[in-house]
């Protein structure tokens, strides 16, 4: 396991995101933007794929302290499977550009998630940052819960601790796992929106 302690905000870039921050066409309450892309498996995936499910979509890139924070303790790992149990839709996107040196290969994201012990339903493949764009991701990890009906219900952090600590994930609270419980019983979501934290996407 990677031990990191928490740098602070300036030495490990770490970026927020707030409301406004969310591209037009991402808002919370309308139809979650459309998109098809490949995943790192090759197989292509469109969001309408999974009409009648509710999806969860995560911003991921490996080389991110705060991604780390969340799967060195296996909290998403734990999340993921949580969801999945449930019939949710979980696709992981990587928005990371070609030219970037975090760049990742489809090769190499299928190893790591494996590495990871990783459950996710695919990741996606969003070098051009179509995708991350359309939601206005700006965060590693960001997060966005779509309902069964393809509304956006859900846009912000996984938690509310915002640091790339492990040990902070026990007293977390986790906004994902708390949005997924209102959708699935029925319910608005409590806390609709969220501030995301973490890397910035490498667009």
């Amino acid at each position: 396991m990677i031990r990191l302690k928490f740098l602070g905000p300036a030495l490990l870039g770490l970026s927020f995101a707030t409301g406004p921050a969310l591209a037009a066409g991402a808002a919370v309450g309308q139809a979650a933007p459309a998109f098809s892309a490949v995943d790192a498996g090759g197989k292509a995936v469109s969001l309408a794929d999974f009409k009648g499910k509710t999806v969860v979509l995560e911003w991921v890139n490996p080389e991110c302290p705060y991604v780390r924070k969340h799967y060195d303790s296996s909290n998403m790992q734990a999340t993921q499977r949580a969801a999945i149990a449930k019939d949710v839709i979980w696709l992981s996107v990587n928005s990371t550009h070609a030219s970037h040196v975090d760049f990742k290969t489809p090769a190499q994201m299928l190893a790591w998630t494996q590495q990871q012990g990783a459950a996710p339903s695919t990741t996606l493949m969003d070098s051009e940052g179509r995708i991350g764009r359309a939601y206005g991701a700006r965060t590693t990890p960001h997060m966005y819960v779509v309902d069964a009906k393809g509304t956006l219900v859900y846009a912000g952090g996984i938690d509310d601790k915002p640091s790339a600590n492990p040990a902070d994930v026990k007293s977390a609270k986790n906004f994902v796992d708390a949005a997924l419980a209102d959708v699935l019983a029925g319910s608005p979501v409590a806390q609709a929106v969220t501030r995301a934290y973490g890397c910035s996407v490498k667009y």
